[in-house]
């Protein structure tokens, strides 16, 4: 196989997209989460992984903290890795990390991206589910449970234990 025919054969493999995000709680055991101007509904702060840069998942959470929030923290163990698809885009791998338990002084200092983000809040358990919906909805609460139990990583498909 020529240099040629690699690059045509890579160019015509299925596209997949990787996001990461991070999970922090407060010590009441919220979740933040932050409120995107582009688009409806609430998510945590997380984004995309530019891959063209060579940025590993674990990178790309911690980029889109600073970015985002304005936190400078690396992003604790994997909590979930969810394999997600729907109509009109290629699939997603969707990478959550643990981000910690922020202290007051921690919650102080959030800066949002304006360029994305009107608000953050404060979330319990309970009522994650109207601001979350579909597989964000229930990645978030099985990494929870993750955390709960101290347990590995969960394999995910749309939000659902793959086994």
């Amino acid at each position: 196989m020529t240099i040629q025919d690699f690059a045509t054969y890579i160019a015509g493999l299925p596209r997949v997209l990787a996001g990461a995000a991070a999970l922090f709680r407060d010590a009441d055991g919220r979740v933040l989460l932050v409120e995107p101007n582009y688009r409806e509904g609430w998510a945590l702060p997380g984004g995309t992984i530019e891959s063209d840069d060579g940025e590993t998942p674990r990178q790309g959470a911690h980029r889109e903290t600073l970015e985002e929030i304005g936190l400078d923290r690396e992003p604790g163990r994997l909590l979930t890795v969810d394999w997600t698809h729907g109509a009109g885009r290629p699939p997603l791998v969707a990478y959550l990390y643990d981000g910690g338990v922020l202290d007051e002084d921690e919650l102080k200092s959030i800066r949002l991206q304006e360029e994305e983000l009107l608000s953050w809040r404060l979330v319990p358990r309970e009522d994650l589910a109207g601001y979350l919906q579909g597989s964000l909805g229930r990645r978030v609460l099985h990494a929870l449970d993750v955390l709960a139990q101290g347990a590995g990583t969960v394999e995910l498909e749309n939000g659902n234990r793959a086994a």
